[in-house]
């Protein structure tokens, strides 16, 4: 795992399937429909694919129009494709736009990221179908990023990428937490449990000493008790 890299250069579902893409076995059966999937790219798709972005979670009344006028700021289109049913002619809410320049594309990939498009926040990469070796797309149990709510997260994108395995060479991050990237939110961690263990012992040792004195307390109670029986005994 010399080489690990957090974007996938190669599609794998069962690696597609993990945070940091060391599972041996699918964990759901989507993965598993994936790795059995023998998908193969759309004949029909014309373009140069090394000058086409994806452009994901689009507003469904986006239109061409729309998309033509936010993303020609980055340079000159050819093409634009807006995915919709074949039956209901609604957008599926994704689109595939090619660039006449290298620049353009990868000016827009990097600036319109997160752009908010028709009050909606839209996803930006490079086209991976024809692009990825290997790529499933979503429909067959493959893709990449999806949402939590779904349970069916894929990694190894731009949206997320892979972690890096805890198990991967020590660098100078991983001395530090253990865990490359993640140190700083494990230091943070065990900061917050550090403190909250210094607290309760502070609480338990408050207790302690106010039960010492409520026990002093009691004793000199006691005491002044049985001074006052003898002294009463004694007048009688």
């Amino acid at each position: 795992m010399v080489d690990w890299s957090p974007i996938a250069k190669v599609y794998d579902p069962l690696k597609a399937g993990s945070i940091d893409g060391t599972d041996v076995e699918p964990h759901d059966r989507a993965v598993w429909r994936a790795m059995c999937a023998r998908y193969k790219p759309n004949k029909g798709v014309v373009g140069d694919p090394l000058l086409t972005l994806f452009v994901a979670r689009l507003n469904p009344l986006t239109t061409e129009e729309k998309l033509h006028q936010t993303f020609s700021k980055y340079g000159d289109i050819k093409r634009i494709r807006l995915v919709r049913d074949v039956v209901t002619g609604f957008s599926k809410r994704y689109a595939f736009i090619e660039y006449k320049e290298e620049r353009a594309v990868v000016r827009a990939r990097r600036d319109a990221n997160k752009l908010v498009v028709d009050q909606q926040e839209v996803f930006v990469d490079f086209e991976q179908e024809r692009t990825l070796k290997g790529w499933v797309p979503r429909r067959l149990g493959g893709g990449q990023g999806g949402k939590k709510e779904s349970g069916q997260l894929r990694f190894g994108g731009r949206d997320r990428p892979f972690r890096k395995p805890i198990n991967l060479g020590a660098g100078p991050m991983q001395d530090r937490g253990g865990g490359g990237g993640d140190w700083r939110e494990r230091d943070r961690s065990g900061g917050r449990d550090r403190d909250r263990d210094s607290r309760n012992w502070g609480r338990e040792s408050e207790r302690n000493s106010r039960g010492r004195r409520d026990n002093e307390r009691s004793r000199e109670r006691d005491e002044r008790r049985y001074d006052e029986r003898s002294r009463y005994r004694d007048r009688r």
